[in-house]
């Protein structure tokens, strides 16, 4: 039998390829903290390469479109875990070498998963001064390449193929749902929140998109602080967020964030990371206040890569993330770094993209360094 085949126990595939996408849907009614109609999480989680595969096999069969990267040619990329994976999975599907670089924050289970996959990682130790781990991250790619000059950098922050991956995500919201609402996403490279845009926006204009980031993050204004989560959030300012697609953005801190996740576990058994009890606690928030339960929240990953944080009681004790969450989020102030904040006035914040300065969080050569 040729190609790809259905049968009772599900599809049989002949290539990694064919299980990136197509993810379930599932309602989700847990309070998070009260009551609302529902919304329904789109559970990235469960394709084996996880949300950022379908970013990784855009970027990289882009580039060896266009040339850029030869057949068997290494690629070497800057990640805080969640990519690394996809690339490494995309890497075996197609027969490229991977170079991650990441920072002594990754954390050992993915580091060990990433290595098992045949992936070379290098560590960087310290931040840079302007653009923290993000910077010091792609000053280290750098200089790899430099050392192999036929490798391929995807450049997930500002490469066009990142977003480009996640059309298909939102054509497979529009054949699950025949009416949305609101759409919520965390926002890091800006790639699935801006590439679902791309195809709400033109079959369904009235969607609203509600972005999700983290204290301390400077994709959406404040200055750069310390950040204990992962996946969401960024330094820098990334050319690939679609600023002007969003209604609203919610900033949502890590014990709210853990907090979510521990009730999802409890109540519905699919939960996830960082990013994942963000846009729950967003997306719960949403369907009260529009009473509507044709909200959808990305959740991009599983628990598996979170048990020694997450799910980790010495972990929140430490970082004192044991709060509960307040019931609604306040106003967004600049000067506030902490819990639970939204704003509806959604700009870019980078002046090298806005005017005609010098970006003090990008640096010099700004985010499309």
């Amino acid at each position: 039998m040729n190609g790809n085949a259905d049968s009772a126990g599900g599809r049989r595939c002949r290539s990694l390829l064919e299980l990136i996408g197509d993810t379930p849907v599932l309602r989700v009614t847990t309070p998070l903290p009260e009551e609302h109609p529902g919304f329904w999480a789109k559970l990235e989680g469960v394709s084996p390469g996880g949300m950022k595969a379908r970013a990784a096999l855009s970027m990289i069969r882009g580039a060896r479109r266009r040339g850029e990267l030869r057949p068997g040619g290494t690629i070497v990329e800057s990640t805080s875990g969640t990519l690394g994976i996809g690339l490494g999975y995309v890497g075996i599907a197609l027969g490229h070498p991977v170079i991650l670089v990441a920072d002594r924050e990754l954390d050992d289970p993915s580091a060990s998963l990433l290595r098992a996959h045949g992936a070379r990682i290098e560590v960087v130790d310290e931040p840079a001064p302007v653009g923290g781990w993000q910077r010091a991250r792609r000053d280290r790619v750098a200089r790899i390449l430099a050392e192999h000059p036929d490798a391929f950098w995807p450049d997930q922050y500002n490469n066009p193929d990142n977003a480009a991956g996640y059309t298909a995500l939102g054509r497979e919201l529009l054949e699950q749902f025949d009416r949305l609402d609101a759409v919520v996403c965390s926002v890091g490279t800006g790639g699935h929140s801006s590439g679902i845009a791309s195809v709400l926006r033109s079959h369904r204009p009235g969607v609203r998109l509600v972005g999700v980031d983290s204290p301390g993050s400077a994709l959406f204004g404040p200055e750069p602080l310390p950040r204990v989560m992962r996946g969401l959030g960024s330094s820098i300012h990334p050319d690939n967020v679609a600023y002007e697609e969003f209604d609203e953005v919610h900033w949502i801190g890590p014990a709210e964030a853990a907090w979510a996740c521990r009730e999802l576990a409890g109540s519905v058994f699919v939960t996830g990371g960082w990013s994942t009890g963000a846009v729950a606690l967003a997306a719960a928030w949403c369907s009260a206040e529009l009473d509507s339960d044709r909200v959808t929240a990305v959740f991009p990953d599983g628990p598996y890569r979170y048990w020694h944080t997450v799910y980790d009681e010495e972990f929140r004790a430490r970082n004192a993330l044991e709060a509960p969450p307040c019931v609604r989020p306040h106003p967004y102030r600049a000067d506030e770094a902490r819990g639970w904040s939204r704003t509806r006035r959604v700009e870019d914040p980078c002046p090298e993209r806005t005017g005609d300065s010098e970006c003090p969080v990008c640096g010099r050569d700004g985010a499309r360094s």
